[in-house]
């Protein structure tokens, strides 16, 4: 960017860049980024020489002086090595802060640019260097470690998984647990199998979203009555690009209704508090992703559904995506009816609205804002992850008990794995199709 002033001075006035030319600053910060990693990386390998040649002690027990003197005598070859390695070193770090300047003064807020030098100046005055695993089993044989967080893609959860219930760590894995059912059944059992007093969290940081939970204790007051129905709807973007496309088929994602939706059917159960019994769902691929084409296949991911989910004391759920209809006020909005009333959540608007029954009428219901102040960060799903691993950290400590189950992870594949097989067959499925 630029700025020019335009006075009565006559001389030519250069030509602002075009919306695509380069920044000079972010340039020059680039390059001198490049003047730091360059530098860093021959302090690293002088460090390797240093070792190599066992000049580590050239400069005796002190620090950060050498022999006691800030400009040593270098009366020994040792000590001039481990010397110029000191010296170059405090000059790295210094670029390391220089560089987080330079960033912040040309990049914008949460540009990752600015979050790299962030990092590396962190790192640089941490002291210690991360370990590095070429695999899961690495991490967990390494016993640095006393929980783990599975965050990689669907496809891989039930080996990873089934590798850490192997061990005594606590873990969190992220939805969906598995890509079918068969598979959370092995997790599921593995984890029974294993200590009693070991954290096994499932992710479904929906239930903590500040709207949802609004609305959960709005609920619990018995404002509505019993849970008659259950309406989700989400209308959003297409699915976002993952590293090497793995999300854009079926078979790695356990399909859109598992990978996507098991969250709203973990709210479902969680609102009707009851159990899923029967599935109809329809649902397509229509407009997401039909242009794309990797190693010769095309997406075959749904991009639009209606769910219908009966439970086992009559309440009803339905649940309405839509992944091309980003052009929308809200994205997600949960509504739940009884029979004394109506409380409904919307998100990002982060209101919930509640209706009682001979109180209000069409237009005329309670609304309130709905905030989390404790929550710094708010990412893609209202702060909800960071309220997540807040409690599973209360959790390992044994603060308080684990509150979402793998358990609950299988019923919320289960209910999506049998939308997809009524789309596929045209039919009413019943869950106990899926679960033993």
């Amino acid at each position: 960017c630029c700025t020019m002033s335009l006075g009565s001075d006559p001389s030519p006035v250069a030509a602002a860049p075009s919306p695509g030319a380069p920044d000079h600053r972010q340039v020059r910060t680039a390059r001198f980024a490049l003047f730091t990693l360059v530098f860093n990386i021959g302090v690293i390998l002088w460090g390797a020489f240093v070792r190599a040649t066992g000049s580590g002690a050239g400069c005796g027990e002190h620090w950060p002086t050498c022999n006691g003197e800030v400009l040593p005598r270098a009366e020994r070859l040792e000590t001039l090595i481990e010397f110029t390695h000191r010296a170059t070193s405090g000059v790295a770090l210094l670029l390391v802060v220089a560089l987080l300047v330079l960033a912040i003064r040309a990049f914008p807020p949460r540009h990752r640019a600015r979050r790299a030098a962030g990092a590396a100046t962190v790192a640089s005055f941490g002291g210690d260097t991360p370990s590095l695993f070429s695999d899961h089993r690495e991490l967990i044989e390494s016993g640095q470690c006393d929980a783990v967080v599975i965050a990689s893609p669907n496809m891989t959860h039930v080996d990873v998984l089934g590798d850490v219930l192997e061990s005594d760590l606590h873990v969190l894995v992220e939805k969906p647990l598995c890509t079918s059912v068969e598979d959370c059944q092995r997790v599921v059992d593995a984890a029974e199998a294993g200590p009693a007093d070991r954290v096994v969290w499932m992710g479904l940081e929906y239930r903590y979203m500040p709207p949802t939970t609004a609305l959960l204790a709005e609920l619990a007051t018995g404002v509505a009555g019993s849970v008659k129905m259950v309406a989700i709807r989400e209308h959003r973007f297409p699915f976002l690009v993952k590293v090497g496309d793995w999300n854009r088929f079926n078979r790695n994602t356990g399909g859109t209704l598992v990978e996507k939706c098991c969250h709203f059917f973990d709210i479902m159960r969680l609102i009707a508090d009851s159990e899923p019994v029967r599935v109809q769902a329809s649902g397509a691929q229509d407009v997401n992703h039909l242009d794309e084409v990797y190693d010769g296949r095309v997406p075959d991911i749904l991009d639009n559904a209606f769910v219908i989910v009966d439970f086992d004391d009559g309440a009803r759920g339905l649940l309405d995506l839509c992944m091309f209809a980003e052009a929308t006020h809200n994205q997600e909005e949960l509504s739940v009816v009884g029979p004394l009333g109506k409380v409904e959540a919307l998100i990002p608007e982060d209101v919930v609205r509640i209706g009682r029954r001979g109180e209000h009428w069409i237009g005329g219901v309670n609304v309130h804002p709905v905030t989390n102040d404790e929550i710094p960060y708010e990412g893609h799903h209202s702060g909800s992850s960071w309220v997540e691993h807040q409690k599973f950290r209360d959790a390992v400590l044994g603060v308080a008990p684990a509150e979402v189950s793998l358990f609950d992870g299988l019923l919320s594949v289960a209910i999506g794995a049998a939308a997809h097989r009524s789309i596929d067959e045209g039919r009413p499925v019943e869950l106990s199709e899926f679960l033993r």
